[in-house]
């Protein structure tokens, strides 16, 4: 199956493109309009199918979805203990903003404290001569967003310590 332009960007969005489709040999794919060799979460689903229900080699059924037997193991596993959605690949990139550590937003609440006028950009400038890193002036926005939510705070019911 051809990608539509709107499926193509919606999987590159998602991460869950196959950026490898031609290594893709599995006759369901190459035969049938429906399967799509770009769709990666279809291309593992299709890959243990092959496997669980057909009975097919894990090595053979690997090389035609065009990928190594360890990945079936990792998608195999997923898939049990997530199911579908656990074929969808994990976000890459930093998790949270490593660099704007304690030390750093300390240093920054101390400058907006002082000026509060001081934009993102003047904090990034001040931040690389400080601690000679750069970072986004974005992240320094977010981060400061972050510090100005109030943290949640359980709610005290009356006799809520006598349970």
């Amino acid at each position: 199956m051809t990608a539509t332009p709107h499926k193509q960007q919606q999987l590159r969005t998602s991460g869950t493109r196959n950026r490898n489709p031609k290594r893709v040999s599995d006759p369901l794919f190459t035969e049938h309009a429906f399967f799509d060799a770009q769709d990666l979460v279809q291309i593992k689903y299709e890959m243990l199918r092959r496997v669980v229900h057909d009975g097919r080699s894990i090595s053979a059924a690997a090389a035609a979805f065009g990928f190594s037997r360890p990945t079936f193991y990792k998608a195999k596993r997923a898939l049990e203990e997530c199911g579908l959605a656990g074929l969808v690949p994990a976000k890459t990139g930093p998790r949270q903003a490593h660099k704007l550590n304690d030390e750093v937003m300390a240093f920054v609440l101390a400058a907006k404290a002082r000026e509060p006028k001081l934009r993102s950009r003047e904090l990034v400038e001040r931040i690389t001569a400080q601690f000679g890193f750069t970072v986004h002036p974005r992240s320094v926005e977010r981060a400061l967003a972050r510090k100005k939510k109030p943290s949640p705070k359980r709610s005290q019911r009356p006799g809520a310590d006598d349970v």
